[in-house]
């Protein structure tokens, strides 16, 4: 039962009193975050990161994201965004005794990384990018840090000056988590957390939560289940009851006689063993659903139906771009991961030659190990593919960057001996000395833009000419009687060059792949 204290209720408060309890809330949220960052340990050594720094990328993800007409109805998309954070909203008060209440709030975190090589641009990029991915993950970002250092602190990553200064952060931000820029060994993430005594992840277990949350299909959630395990396997923790042994002998209830006897199996080795169990479940599971893929695939082969892979960076507008050219009706968003699934597609060039596109998970810098060998069956679509496009997103900071960490992906999977197209996407919003400069480093490039639709006729047209064509051409005398065989003539894998009806049938020259030609060969003309 709830006591009023002298205080009205929320039933009693009437418009003007809810708004006046609002604006003060917001005003006590401006007041301690002024307060964090002036009171912040070390300010002076380095300068103070402001709110536009950190939390720009992050915050351009919520912007400018209504689905255009070419994506479909994105009913996946109203799904996803059923139980979404709303930013700006807070359900602490001041009062606690004006309304009854609950503390509910996702993790409020601050993000850490290290400044080892490159410019100092290159390390806020990165750290905005952590800023985004946070976000996309459901998380709050409060503030960031980045420190200047050769290498990482054995201990503690950042070292014990810094991560005492990181801790005052979390205690004035009031941060729950600590997000660093990179891959933490466990006693390194054992070390930083005894210091801040707050949760911290690293880079690889933040992607591998969004890939959690996005993955939709049976293989894709095999696979970030198996990613997962193996990223928590060297990882395990074990105190109190975890390193104590199984009871051999006699010993209690849980004696087991004879033939048990000995040390025994601690709890955290039991773990170990259920962890690798599991795993190699998931890994019978994912092969057998290879075989479905390869069946397809193959399907393709012997049909000689090319194929065009779209990769690119997460976000660079893989999916956006399909359904502009396919009206696959596949889910966008602007956010970070947010399509896991590959989906292939049927096409045609201008001309009528038939091929399949297919889209893929977009990678990122530091892409997890785990999640590259996880997915490497679905990666697979690329290495096999008679042509890659290669989406980069022109508006972003660091396009080349972007890349040249496609590229290291690209050859971990054996996919870098496959002709490339650098499809320059969001030609809208991008800065145009930026696309001049892509351009004048890249031999082959087409500037679009999924959105507007601009520049999607050359894109297909320079699609047409890099695919495998028919390359055998026959002068063809088809009887009026043999219909089927001049519907043959008319699909997508057949390039007619002319038709003409006359009294003995239909003449057709045509260009042809090697298979069809040995079945039209009775239909050839003899001059």
């Amino acid at each position: 039962m709830t006591e009023n204290h002298g205080h009205s209720t929320g039933a009693d408060m009437g418009p003007e009193e809810i708004q006046a309890v609002i604006d003060r809330i917001l005003a006590s949220d401006e007041a301690a975050v002024a307060k964090a960052t002036k009171d912040t340990p070390g300010a002076g050594d380095s300068p103070a990161p402001t709110e536009k720094t950190w939390r720009s990328r992050a915050q351009a993800l919520s912007r400018d994201d209504t689905p255009s007409d070419s994506d479909g109805d994105q009913q996946d998309l109203a799904e996803r965004r059923a139980l979404r954070r709303v930013a700006g909203l807070s359900t602490e008060l001041e009062d606690v005794t004006e309304v009854e209440y609950r503390q509910l709030r996702l993790e409020r975190v601050v993000l850490a990384g290290l400044w080892s090589e490159g410019t100092a641009q290159d390390a806020e990029n990165s750290l905005q990018e952590l800023a985004a991915l946070a976000e996309t993950a459901g998380s709050e970002v409060l503030d960031g840090i980045v420190q200047r250092r050769l290498k990482p602190d054995p201990g503690t990553f950042l070292g014990s000056g810094k991560a005492q200064e990181l801790k005052g952060i979390v205690q004035a931000t009031g941060a729950d988590t600590v997000i660093v820029d990179s891959e933490l060994s466990p006693s390194q993430r054992r070390g930083l957390e005894d210091i801040v005594k707050v949760k911290v992840i690293d880079r690889t277990a933040l992607i591998l939560d969004i890939f959690a949350q996005h993955a939709k299909s049976r293989e894709g959630k095999a696979q970030v289940e198996l990613a997962q395990l193996e990223y928590l396997l060297p990882r395990l923790r074990g105190w109190g009851e975890s390193m104590s042994r199984q009871a051999g002998g006699q010993v209690g209830s849980a004696g087991a006689g004879m033939g048990s006897r000995g040390p025994g199996e601690t709890k955290i080795e039991l773990d170990r063993r259920k962890i690798r169990t599991r795993m190699a479940k998931l890994r019978r599971e994912i092969a057998g659903m290879k075989p479905a893929r390869e069946t397809k695939r193959s399907n393709r082969r012997r049909n000689q139906v090319p194929s065009v892979a779209i990769a690119g960076y997460t976000n660079a507008g893989k999916s956006s771009l399909l359904n502009r050219l396919t009206d696959a009706g596949v889910l966008v968003e602007n956010a970070l991961f947010a399509t896991l699934d590959p989906t292939v597609r049927r096409a045609e060039t201008p001309d009528g030659i038939g091929y399949t596109l297919a889209d893929t998970v977009g990678f990122v810098r530091s892409l997890p190990t785990q999640l590259i060998e996880a997915f490497r069956s679905t990666l697979e679509e690329v290495a096999d593919s008679d042509l890659i496009l290669h989406v980069v997103d022109a508006s972003h900071p660091d396009p080349e960057g972007q890349i040249a960490a496609v590229r290291a992906v690209l050859t971990e999977v054996d996919a870098r001996k496959v002709p490339e197209i650098i499809v320059l996407n969001k030609a809208d919003a991008a800065d145009p000395f930026v696309i001049e400069r892509l351009r004048q480093r890249e031999p082959r490039t087409v500037v679009v833009s999924a959105r507007t639709g601009e520049g999607l006729t050359e894109l297909r047209q320079l699609i047409s000419t890099s695919i495998p064509r028919p390359g055998v051409k026959l002068d063809l005398m088809v009887p009026y009687e043999r219909g089927e065989i001049l519907s043959r003539l008319h699909e997508e894998d057949v390039e007619i060059l002319g038709l003409e009806h006359i009294g003995e049938g239909t003449r057709l020259e045509v260009m042809v792949r090697e298979g069809l030609a040995a079945e039209l060969e009775a239909y050839v003309r003899h001059e």
